[in-house]
């Protein structure tokens, strides 16, 4: 067999691939790889600096958010919810010991009220970055998704206000910095390393374990409306991968008598993070499919922008953190 019909072979099987996920497989893995990378060196270097990065990606994502509402005319305080973003985060993991919870949920109504009165300004252009993003979301839009988006329906009544900007503007305070505090809570406690791999790479296995149970196995689909992708079969896989890794991760953190006495935590991490990184991904395709785009940003090659990347992971966070204290892991 010549070499251009085995490179022909390996396109065509390379890109029934990509079909059956719904991405650029071979970017994403790249991508997912430095990103790996990236939080495996900030760990081991100090939590301060997994602190600051997690910061960041929130930014990032905040950044990403107000590119996609403009798609659709509404407007988001982007620098006053990049400030509420450092003070919850860095804050609650700097709060002296004792207080990490309190002050976040000290931060956390303040931080609203803020964003809430800085949404409620009227917004009249947008500068020339975030209009070249937008003009660039919409020239890539999907013309039967934009049609799908209750935004654009003529019939729906629908006007953007002051009120629809500071709602929308709520909600991304609470979906981003403030779920993501969940991730700061647990680092500034003991075991923070295993704590971070417990809240980071579990439900990245879990969105690896759902990809690949999806397209080897997938028949049955899990919500066809929001998310064709998505299968029972990679929901089930989803949560054999989340077990496993919390397995992994508990073993090599914890005592026997730590094992002994709490056996079955990663098996519910396993069922319970599976469950909800998959409700995660749903929530972030629903959000997409109303907004009419493919997908949330564009700054992670493959993955559709940090929150497509996040969004099992933000949701999950709670519930781990909650596992975890109730647990005294």
């Amino acid at each position: 067999m010549s070499t251009s019909k085995r490179r022909e072979e390996a396109e065509e099987a390379i890109d029934s691939i990509n079909r059956r996920a719904g991405r650029n497989m071979p970017q994403a893995i790249a991508t997912g790889a430095v990103l790996v990378a990236l939080i495996l060196a900030s760990l081991l270097i100090e939590i301060d600096v997994f602190v600051v990065l997690v910061l960041a990606f929130v930014m990032v994502a905040i950044w990403e958010l107000r590119v996609d509402f403009a798609t659709v005319g509404i407007r988001i305080p982007v620098l006053a919810l990049w400030a509420a973003s450092a003070i919850m985060l860095l804050g609650t993991y700097f709060a002296p010991e004792g207080y990490h919870v309190v002050f976040m949920g000290v931060a956390m109504p303040v931080a609203l009220i803020g964003v809430a009165l800085c949404g409620s300004l009227r917004f009249t252009m947008l500068n020339q970055r975030v209009s070249m993003a937008v003009a660039s979301k919409l020239s890539n839009a999907d013309a039967a998704m934009r049609e799908y988006s209750s935004f654009n329906d003529p019939h729906s009544g629908f006007e953007v206000s002051r009120l629809t900007n500071v709602a929308v503007s709520l909600f991304t305070a609470l979906y981003a910095p403030f779920l993501a505090s969940f991730i700061i809570l647990p680092v500034a406690a003991q075991h923070p390393v295993a704590h971070a791999f417990f809240l980071l790479f579990v439900p990245s296995l879990g969105d690896i374990g759902g990809l690949l149970f999806g397209a080897w196995l997938g028949r049955h689909k899990l919500s066809p409306r929001i998310s064709p992708k998505k299968s029972v079969e990679g929901l089930l896989g989803s949560m054999l991968f989340c077990f496993l890794g919390a397995l992994t991760i508990f073993l090599c953190t914890y005592d026997t008598a730590t094992w002994a006495s709490r056996w079955w935590v990663p098996l519910l991490l396993g069922v319970l993070i599976g469950v909800i990184g998959t409700f995660g991904d749903l929530c972030a395709s629903m959000l997409k499919r109303d907004l009419g785009i493919k997908d949330m940003g564009h700054v992670l090659k493959g993955h559709g922008g940090v929150l497509d990347r996040a969004d099992s992971i933000l949701m999950s966070a709670p519930f781990i953190c909650i596992v975890l204290l109730v647990t005294g892991l």
